[in-house]
Parts: C-alpha cells; sequence; structure tokens
C-alpha cells in the first residue's frame, strides 16, 4: 500500500542486517516482510536488528513474526541474536516486552542502543578480508585466497566450487559497478560452512538473466553458475553499496 515499505541493510564490520519496516500492517507487507526477513537469515548474519519504529500495527498482528523470527535465530549454529527498536507504550511494545518474548527479543527505545547490545554478540574468529581493483585480473586473487582459507580450515572438499563462485562474482562487481572490491570469506555455523561476500559500491542489485536457447558469445551468466553451485545465495543493500554473498558445504 501507498507509504509501505520494507527494507534491510547489512553492515560489512558488524555483520548485523538493520530490517526496517514502515506503515500499516497488512497482508502486502506481511508477506514482504516475511520473504525478505528468510532471505536475511539465510546469511546467518551475526545479528537481526527490526526497526519498528514506522510500523503502525494496533492489532498487534505482526508480533508473531517477530517472534518466530528472534526463535529461528537463537536455535541457528550459532545463534543469529535479534533486537528490536520500537516507542514504548504500544500494544507491539507491550507484547513483545513480556518476559517470554523478552528471551529471544529484547527491545531497545534507540537504534543506538539496539547496534550497541547486538554488536558485541558474536564476531566470526575465521575470516578473511581482501580489497581489490575493479579489474578483471583480481578474480585471480580472490581465488587464491579461498583456496588458502579452504586448506587452513579443512574445507578441501569445498575449493573447487569456492573459487569458481568467488571467481564469478569478483568479475560481476568489476564489471558491474567498477569501485573497489571487498572480498569477505568467512567459516560459519559448526566450521563446515564456507561463508562468501562480494561487496562494491553500486547501489544496484544483481538478477539473473532469463534461461536462453544458447549462451555462445553471451555473457551476464555469471549468477546461473553461482547459483548452481551454492546450496544459496542473496544480495542485500549496505550503507555504501551492496554485498553479494553465497553460502557453501
Amino acid at each position: 500500500m501507498p507509504g509501505s515499505s520494507v527494507t534491510a541493510v547489512a553492515d560489512d564490520e558488524t555483520w548485523v542486517v538493520e530490517f526496517t519496516v514502515h506503515g500499516t500492517w497488512e497482508r502486502t507487507l506481511w508477506q514482504t516482510a516475511y520473504h525478505l526477513l528468510n532471505q536475511c537469515l539465510a546469511q546467518h548474519p551475526a545479528g537481526l536488528l527490526l526497526d519498528l519504529r514506522g510500523l503502525d500495527d494496533p492489532g498487534v498482528i505482526s508480533a508473531q513474526l517477530w517472534l518466530t523470527a528472534a526463535t529461528t535465530g537463537d536455535r541457528m549454529e550459532p545463534p543469529v541474536r535479534v533486537a528490536a527498536c520500537l516507542p514504548p507504550g504500544t500494544g507491539l511494545a507491550d507484547r513483545l516486552d513480556g518476559v517470554a518474548a523478552r528471551r529471544v527479543l529484547p527491545i531497545f527505545r534507540t537504534l543506538p542502543a539496539a547496534r550497541t547490545h547486538l554488536a558485541g554478540q558474536r564476531h566470526f574468529p575465521d575470516q578473511v578480508r581482501l580489497r581489490l581493483p575493479p579489474e578483471s585480473t583480481a578474480a585471480a586473487g580472490a581465488r587464491h585466497v579461498v583456496t588458502v582459507a579452504c586448506e587452513q580450515w579443512g574445507l578441501d572438499p569445498l575449493v573447487a566450487r569456492a573459487r569458481l563462485v568467488i571467481s564469478e562474482l569478483v568479475l560481476n562487481a568489476a564489471e558491474h559497478a567498477g569501485t573497489p572490491i571487498d572480498v569477505l570469506i568467512s567459516r560459519r555455523s559448526r566450521g563446515d560452512r564456507l561463508h562468501l561476500a562480494v561487496l562494491d559500491g553500486s547501489a544496484g542489485l544483481p538478477e539473473m538473466r532469463p534461461e536462453a536457447t544458447t549462451v555462445f558469445g553471451e555473457r551476464g551468466y555469471g549468477l546461473r553458475i553461482v547459483d548452481a553451485a551454492v546450496q544459496t545465495w542473496g544480495a542485500l543493500p549496505t550503507r555504501t553499496g551492496k554485498m553479494v554473498w553465497a553460502l557453501i558445504f
């Protein structure tokens, strides 16, 4: 409906995703929020901040979705901590501030307080970060680093797919964004999953092209290669551009 929106922005320093909802709670807004929440949790962030200050929900119907997201995050390994920011004195704040709900979804009055809480919750000790120029040759450096990381972390079976995926993501960033590229490689879950992220300074999110009868001489099919090689992938805006991520295990 007019004036309604749902956005998610990732912070590549803290790995916290800020999820913001504006508008009156109704079916379309619920569907949008539900699908975007799933995408956010799929990339296994360090934390999820629900900014609900702009949500109008007099019937407190949305409470179950936020509690489900928090419970889902709490059951992940390692857990994804979820916090909410909304003004006191509303029905939604009262519902989420109950004793049982507070265990998995703490409520804060300001964004800085919520950010501070989530920023200290979890870090990824096994993480490599690499800054690359926006050139096609940058892919070779990314392939080398991801190979070394997999070997050091005992993830040798993932090397071939990781090299393919990181190469395609870096090439896409170099070709379409034309800005400096940051590559983040980290080990997730119980140490058996590899998280790859490529960040650039372009706000345009990638889209897969429709399938064609032939691909000879065509470009732009890198995301189809990525989609076939990983368990899940996605893209989120950042404060300076975007992040395209992939999870391999």
